[in-house]
């Protein structure tokens, strides 16, 4: 299914917002993952919905490598707890 340009745009920044604001909460071992985290942004084209491209480059799994595991978890747990505290139904995914 195609993504009008208007739309992917709209979830293009969605998805920065998120990311901005979970980054800004990671931390590990006292260290914050912004660097780590930010590097996947190369991923971004092969994760939105309707992406053309679907196969990551080499490049976005050079980043996600390069992200230490614990950094990845907490980002995946903070966002989340983000549905609840925003008042909004939580993540279904199937």
């Amino acid at each position: 299914m195609a993504v009008s340009s208007s739309s992917s745009k709209s979830i293009m920044k969605i998805a920065e917002m998120v990311m901005l604001i979970v980054m800004a909460a990671t931390v590990v071992d006292g260290q914050s993952c912004n660097a780590q985290l930010s590097g996947l942004n190369v991923c971004g084209e092969f994760v939105v919905p309707g992406a053309d491209r679907t196969n990551p480059s080499a490049e976005c799994c050079n980043a996600l490598e390069a992200v230490p595991n614990e950094c990845l978890c907490n980002t995946f747990r903070i966002a989340s707890r983000l549905p609840s505290r925003c008042n909004i139904p939580t993540l279904s995914c199937s």
